[in-house]
């Protein structure tokens, strides 16, 4: 399967795009929608009563259906975002102070995301509360089962990815939302890396708030959601204010709008929301089925090639997790920097860096505190694996090493 065809950015060729992880391309029926609605309805949404506002109204209003139904949830219950990051910030200034205080504990694994870390580090010392990791078998990848006692009386959040940024690994979610229901905890799970690959139904996972972004998964940059239990939202401040987030203002007092206007303050971005909902629309037409198939063959043929090159390692490769869409690999000797910067010589895009993920990293004690990541798109396909499988031996060459 290749849709290359169907992406402006990658159809004209030359290109091996290799990280969707941080951000995916965008298809044409994205791009049109967006570029329709900017030409014909961009009047302001939810501000007037003459015909072309009605449109946008209607544009936004309908996206946010089609992208709560599209994770299982309700309209009320899907709040536009500009990002993941800015969701996980809303559930840590909004939610957390009326749950967490002294002495209590918010507990995440150590694989996370700085968005889901340095948001709770702020939490954690704004309330006199205490950050808990939930380590990882270094050889494996996987949470050993000790680790859930962690988890414990005082732990009030817990916060995970579904599918890890730089490894690409499977969470445990059913396993860290029983322990935290057990003692009571609230969950936060972050499934930015999960929509654009598998089916994802909040009620289904059983957590309270989820977090995830457009851009990752074929949409436009500047636009996400999070999703919320109702009836915690509605007992939520707002995490911003001004317009369109009111019901009625007096002088000194201010009633708040109904869900989910009360999170959205301000002239909100409806073209970005049109974007998002054609993603939507995009991935269902495409099938998680058909994008399942392709990318686990992508990723066997990946995976299988990178272990036989002579110099090439896989972080965490020792086990047998479930790994969707993204491959984290060292060069010896190399820093990823100059493997990036070699490969892009042969038109191959890869990430290379600290990935947001510095404890992991520090963790796993990875030479330069730093990966090579490949990560998959819908459009991936073999003529990419092989182009990178091709260029891969070339770098340790041209670095200066003798094999």
């Amino acid at each position: 399967m290749s849709l290359k065809h169907l992406f402006p950015a990658l159809e004209r060729g030359g290109v091996h795009y290799l990280d969707s992880a941080a951000t995916s391309m965008r298809p044409e029926s994205v791009l049109r929608a967006m570029d329709d609605y900017y030409r014909y309805d961009s009047a302001n949404p939810h501000r007037g009563l003459y015909d072309m506002s009605q449109r946008s109204t209607a544009a936004y209003d309908g996206s946010r259906s089609v992208v709560a139904k599209f994770i299982g949830a309700l309209p009320e219950e899907t709040i536009f975002v500009r990002n993941t990051s800015e969701a996980l910030n809303l559930i840590a200034y909004c939610f957390a102070p009326s749950v967490l205080g002294e002495g209590d504990n918010v507990v995440i694994p150590i694989t996370e995301h700085h968005s889901n870390i340095v948001t709770w580090q702020y939490v954690c010392k704004k309330q006199l509360a205490e950050l808990r990791y939930l380590y990882i078998d270094r050889e494996t990848g996987a949470i050993p089962d000790g680790e859930f006692s962690k988890i414990d009386g005082r732990t009030k959040i817990v916060a995970f990815a579904h599918v890890t940024n730089v490894l690409g690994s499977v969470n445990p979610v059913e396993k860290l939302v029983a322990a935290a229901k057990k003692v009571g905890a609230a969950t936060v799970c972050d499934i930015a890396q999960s929509v654009p690959h598998m089916p994802v139904d909040v009620r289904a996972l059983g957590v309270d708030f989820a977090a995830f972004s457009a851009h990752k998964m074929y949409g436009p940059m500047g636009i996400g959601a999070l999703y919320g239990r109702l009836e915690l939202l509605e007992a939520m401040p707002p995490f911003m204010y001004g317009g369109d987030m009111i019901e009625d203002v007096r002088e000194q007092e201010t009633d708040f709008a109904p869900l989910p206007s009360k999170f959205e303050a301000g002239t909100q971005n409806c073209g970005g929301a049109v974007g998002f909902a054609a993603a939507v629309k995009f991935i269902e037409e495409v099938g998680y089925g058909a994008i399942a198939a392709n990318e686990a063959a992508l990723l066997r043929k990946l995976t299988e090639g990178l272990r036989k090159i002579p110099g090439v390692t896989i972080a965490c490769d020792a086990g047998a997790y479930e790994r969707h869409a993204a491959v984290s690999f060292l060069v010896d000797g190399v820093h990823p920097h100059d493997v990036s910067t070699i490969l892009n010589d042969s038109d191959i895009a890869v990430r290379a860096g600290k990935h947001c993920a510095h404890p992991l990293l520090d963790y796993l004690e990875i030479p330069f505190r730093s990966t090579t990541r490949a990560s998959l798109g819908v459009y991936s396909d073999a003529d990419d694996i092989d182009a990178l499988l091709e260029a891969l031996p070339k770098v340790r060459r041209i670095m200066g090493y003798g094999d």
